[in-house]
């Protein structure tokens, strides 16, 4: 299991990393450890990968690659501390509008940050890598 942090500015911009391994652009976050909780790693996974504290606001979507059998929750945070720096995962950070957020990443990971900026309930999706292929609720 994953999580990612969909991390917002006051002025709506959010926050991007570029991944050192593949050189994609998503929302910080990875693996959680096993007896991490999710919201725990979420926190870890963010200051890591961008050296930000954050707040955990409130689960947005549950995401399952069905390629590779892994279930990806995302939560929508605020920066609450901390000062931006790249890390051994991330090579390049930006803060973007969600135009551009659709425009840098692939699918599968601008419909997670898009999905976290709707005030509606939380999103349930499936994707086979490249693009959805089931949506609920």
């Amino acid at each position: 299991m994953s999580v990612a942090g969909v991390v917002v500015r006051e002025d709506g911009r959010v926050l991007t990393i570029r991944r050192a391994d593949n050189g994609a652009w998503e929302p910080p976050g990875g693996v959680l450890e096993l007896a991490e909780a999710p919201e725990d790693g979420v926190h870890r996974e963010v200051c890591e990968e961008t050296g930000l504290k954050v707040q955990v606001e409130r689960l947005t979507g549950v995401y399952k690659n069905t390629e590779r059998g892994i279930v990806a929750l995302v939560f929508l945070c605020r920066v609450e501390g901390g000062h931006e720096q790249l890390s051994d995962e991330s090579t390049a950070f930006e803060w973007l509008t969600p135009d551009e957020i659709a425009d840098r990443m692939s699918e599968v990971f601008a419909i997670r940050v898009l999905d976290a900026l709707e005030e509606s309930a939380v999103h349930v999706r499936s994707h086979d890598g490249r693009k959805i292929t089931a949506t609920a609720f």
